[in-house]
């Protein structure tokens, strides 16, 4: 193996399992080994005796009508795969199997790493399972629902019957179903890294165990992801509350449903069932919701879930969660005066807490931080120079797309050597309410703290012509720009399809466009994205004098 190179090589035409076997054959008789073909990626990847070899093999795979293109020489772990060599099982090994994990274990692939992965429970990680897709597709059950029973135009009828709620939750896990075995389990053979079941164990810094195996790699990557907190109240560990997971398979819809939090899980899932027919009340400590948010972005919110009928309780505190029957109460104190809220289901949905309490990280030398997260430098890496975390369990950004932008990079970092740092100054963040709520970039008081002179543009949504026609028009747009520059540091927007708005403000915030920029854009007509252009205009004019698309 010392002797020879790793090489991937593209390879054009490849279009089933056959033709994979046609190159592997014409690779194999060049005196190529190792072979691997992967026509969905188009590429082979192999070892062979030196780099004028390849010019050989690029024939050998013409002659059999498939055209080779270009070839790269992998380096990755110098240039050297340990566990060819018997060092180590594998050169890297993940343990988890969401979206960081995946995205870690295909991007190492390709550059010819052995990877292996641990997953202790089901393959696929929060988002799939338990996460974005079952509670986005509720969310869109509920909010049909809800628009049946009450949309804004007159001389329209409509109307909904009883919800089947557990026809809904089966229908919400054949998806999950449908989506886990297609975009995770079946990657598994197409990609060839290799899966383990059971729980991973840290022996030493190189070794984990699993079911009494002892595993060894090069690198590791700890992707292990959060599960839901719960706060310490008197009496609610005696009490059958539940949690976004088991709120998510439900099969009845309760008459009132009491949640403890405010935070996005708290107010998706509490318009969930608020929109499904259930009388929710959202409690809280903080004075408002969305308290890191900027002001105008929680009082339009505040005053949407108000509007549609949910009961908010801002600056309470929770004294003690009794259970009589099927009633549980929630005793609080506000402004110094005792409540207490009665509902038939308890939601607790106050943060998340990374899985790392099996993981025995000491043994690893990994540290944790204050939250129990595992601590990681720009690169991903641990205390552990081998060791890398991504996603959750680092208690950054909790969104998907952060862990699987992260495992690329751990991947780039720990298997190719590349020193990829990873930025997350420009995370687009989507709370899937209706109105949606969307951010990104920095707030007006976060900019400040950063030493910026600030200007602000406060739009309305009563101004955005695709509010007025849809008769929606509570939320708001906020722009945030530096007063010098003019260049756009952060966009806040709460409005129906924020979450679709909100790329093109990540795009102006990432690559520092400014006011002008956008001024000199033509946005369309009657979508809700010209609402940045309007926002944009605000800075500088009264928009309600203008007419319609006379930006």
């Amino acid at each position: 193996m010392s002797d020879k190179i790793h090489v991937r090589l593209a390879v054009h035409g490849m279009t089933c399992a056959g033709c994979e076997d046609h190159v592997r054959e014409a690779l194999h008789s060049v005196g190529a080994e190792n072979i691997e073909t992967n026509f969905r990626r188009g590429e082979a990847t192999f070892d062979i005796h030196d780099e004028t070899s390849i010019e050989t093999a690029k024939h050998a795979i013409a002659e059999t009508g498939y055209k080779a293109g270009d070839a790269e020489v992998l380096n990755h772990l110098k240039g050297e795969s340990t566990s060819s060599t018997g060092q180590c099982d594998y050169d890297l090994l993940i343990i988890g199997s969401g979206g960081a994990a995946f995205s870690a274990a295909i991007q190492a692939v390709s550059y010819g790493a052995k990877v292996g992965m641990i997953e202790r429970g089901t393959i696929g990680g929060t988002c799939v399972n338990i996460g974005c897709v079952p509670s986005k597709t509720l969310l869109r059950a509920g909010e049909i629902n809800h628009n049946a029973q009450r949309n804004p135009f007159a001389g329209l009828q409509t109307n909904a019957g009883p919800v089947d709620l557990k026809t809904l939750v089966a229908e919400k896990d054949k998806l999950v179903a449908g989506l886990r075995q297609h975009k995770y389990i079946d990657l598994i053979d197409d990609y060839g890294f290799e899966l383990r079941q059971g729980e991973a164990r840290f022996l030493d810094e190189n070794t984990v165990e699993v079911n009494g195996d002892r595993i060894t790699a090069q690198t590791f990557l700890i992707a292990t992801g959060a599960s839901p907190a719960v706060p310490n109240i008197p009496g609610l560990e005696d009490v059958d509350y539940l949690v976004s997971t088991t709120a998510l398979e439900l099969q009845e819809v309760p008459q009132r449903l009491a949640v403890i939090g405010s935070g996005y899980i708290a107010m998706e899932l509490g318009q969930l069932y608020h929109n499904l027919g259930a009388e929710v009340t959202l409690m809280q400590r903080s004075e408002r919701v969305l308290k890191h948010y900027d002001p105008e972005i929680s009082e339009v919110v505040s005053q949407d879930l108000t509007e549609q009928g949910i009961h908010l309780i801002t600056e309470a505190t929770f004294n003690q969660v009794e259970k009589d029957g099927y009633i549980k109460r929630v005793h609080i104190t506000v402004n110094g005066q005792e409540h207490v809220v009665e509902a038939e289901q308890l939601l607790v949905a106050t943060g998340r807490r990374p899985n790392v309490d099996t993981l025995n990280l000491k043994a690893a030398n990994v540290k944790v931080g204050e939250r129990g997260e595992v601590v990681v430098d720009e690169y991903l890496r641990t205390t552990n120079p081998r060791i890398y975390a991504a996603g959750d369990v680092t208690m950054g950004p909790q969104f998907v797309y952060v862990a699987a932008h992260e495992g690329w990079v751990v991947a780039e970092n720990a298997v190719r050597g590349s020193n990829r740092k990873v930025d997350l100054q420009h995370v687009p963040g989507v709370t899937f309410t209706n109105p949606s709520i969307a951010t990104v970039g920095l707030t007006e008081e976060q900019a400040k703290v950063q030493g910026y002179e600030v200007i602000t543009s406060v739009l309305s949504l009563d101004a955005v012509p695709r509010a007025l026609v849809n008769r929606e028009t509570t939320g708001v747009f906020k722009l945030v720009a530096d007063a010098k520059t003019r260049k756009l540091l952060g966009a806040h927007v709460v409005a129906e399809n924020a979450g679709d708005v909100i790329y093109a403000a990540t795009l102006v915030v990432k690559f520092g466009l400014t006011i002008e920029d956008l001024k000199e854009t033509m946005a369309p007509y009657l979508t809700m994205a010209e609402g940045i252009k309007l926002a944009t205009l605000t800075f500088d004019k009264d928009v309600s004098k203008l007419s319609c698309c006379a930006g």
